[in-house]
């Protein structure tokens, strides 16, 4: 093989993963507080606190994937446009 057809190959190979993978689980954890939906702080004493909830994920600890939120707004924007308004009498 060649290594073009091998990049080609490897580039298909990632990106049908990377749909599977959307399509599977499409959320993911927060990238900002790790999926805890929260910050840890620690008191005086050194010990372990809860902290604020995370504002980018509103406490859920989860985020949608960049794949899924692509598909969303492709799915979004081909039903908007498909859609034949209902005639009236």
């Amino acid at each position: 093989m060649t290594p073009a057809l091998l990049a080609i190959a490897f580039l298909l190979i990632v990106t049908i993963g990377y749909a599977g993978v959307c399509a599977v689980s499409p959320f993911g954890d927060c990238r900002r507080c790790r999926g805890m939906g929260h910050a840890l702080k620690t008191d005086r004493k050194g010990h372990i606190k809860r902290g604020k909830d995370c504002r980018r994920c509103h406490a859920t600890g989860k985020r949608i994937r960049t794949g899924r939120w692509l598909y969303n707004r492709w799915a979004r924007i081909y039903r908007a446009g498909t859609d034949t308004p209902e005639r009236s009498r």
